[in-house]
């Protein structure tokens, strides 16, 4: 009962990461749009996310490739490098500019640097997760602004289906998860469940283990019970009743918080202005974008409640799923037409 306590109390941490995303990203779109950190001039067109979508792959084999051929530090390097270049984007406009150099602000490239340092030098699970709050809300709050309704509807529906291929399917996902978290970079958040727990002195666990390993294998042991003795049949019989939350730590990969919270971004950045916000200060909040934060907080609970019954699974199927519904149920009731929602209604 105190490892499954134990277990909730993780998971309701991990909740609190996602909605620190959230909340960070909504904080910053305003002053990324700005600061002029839009990354591309037309953010309505919808082959933006097909260009996003064929680097992902490309990164994926790339990196898969880098496993293969055991030059992972490379990874790490590159991993490290988009965690200073991610944070220097908040942090330039995060932090006052009260020390610049030829335009730069410099206390903003000092903390980035202080994180990528950090990062590399001594990668501990706090370290990990604070720096992941840091890069996903920056990278979602970079792709709200730059993705219209209709790129980051068309974006999260291809990556829910991408994600349940690569894990169902292929399974390179998870050959993939467990090379990058043996690189102990802030692409995996880490929750511990006890106060001891250190993730660099851990054993990190085996992704592409579904948890019913054992179970399977046990079955087979125990029918040849003329081959093995009766220490052997105790141990399978221990095998088989595993509790899937007799674990050290929950993992759940960065991009699982910042795929969802583009369309939180970009629900709260390209509403029509008919759509008012909801008046919380600081951060550019509408019905839409609340609600699509809701479901994906709900879509987390469901897979959460899926992950703690001991196998690996897809994230964004549930993450993109609730959090599109959630944005068309606010959107709906804001008054929005269900073309116009979908970012269809310009091109009919």
């Amino acid at each position: 009962m105190q490892q499954r306590t134990r277990a909730l109390l993780a998971s309701g941490f991990i909740g609190v990461i996602f909605l620190l995303v959230q909340l960070g990203s909504l904080a910053l779109v305003e002053p990324f749009q700005q600061a002029g950190y839009q990354a591309v001039e037309d953010p309505q067109d919808p082959t933006n996310s097909l260009v996003y979508v064929a680097a992902i792959l490309v990164m994926t084999v790339f990196m898969l490739l880098v496993f293969r051929y055991d030059v992972e530090l490379l990874i790490r390097a590159l991993i490290v490098f988009a965690s200073v270049y991610l944070s220097w984007y908040v942090f330039s406009v995060v932090v006052p500019p009260v020390a610049t150099y030829q335009g730069v602000n410099v206390l903003a490239v000092a903390a980035a640097l202080a994180l990528g340092i950090a990062l590399y030098a001594y990668p501990e699970w706090y370290v990990i997760d604070a720096s992941g709050i840091v890069m996903g809300a920056g990278a979602a709050g970079l792709f709200g602004i730059s993705f219209g309704l209709l790129p980051a509807l068309i974006l999260l529906t291809v990556l829910a289906v991408y994600d349940a291929i690569s894990v169902y399917g292929t399974e390179h996902m998870l050959t993939l998860a467990s090379g990058v978290m043996d690189l102990k970079v802030p692409v995996v958040l880490v929750v511990p469940l006890t106060l001891s727990y250190s993730f660099l002195s851990s054993d990190t666990p085996d992704p592409t283990d579904d948890g019913d390993g054992a179970a399977a294998n046990g079955g087979e042991d125990l029918a040849e019970t003329d081959e093995h003795d009766e220490s052997d049949e105790e141990s399978a019989a221990d095998d088989i009743e595993a509790d899937p939350m007799d674990r050290d730590a929950l993992f759940i990969g960065l991009g699982d918080a910042v795929i969802p919270t583009v369309l939180v971004a970009s629900a709260a950045f390209f509403s029509p202005e008919s759509v008012p916000s909801l008046g919380v200060p600081g951060l550019a909040l509408t019905l839409p974008a609340l609600m699509a934060m809701i479901g994906t907080l709900v879509g987390l609970a469901v897979l959460l409640r899926m992950v703690l019954k001991g196998r690996a699974h897809a994230g964004l199927p549930l993450l993109n799923g609730g959090a599109i519904t959630g944005y068309l149920i606010g959107a709906l009731a804001s008054g929005i037409p269900l073309l116009e929602a979908i970012g269809l209604a310009t091109y009919l």
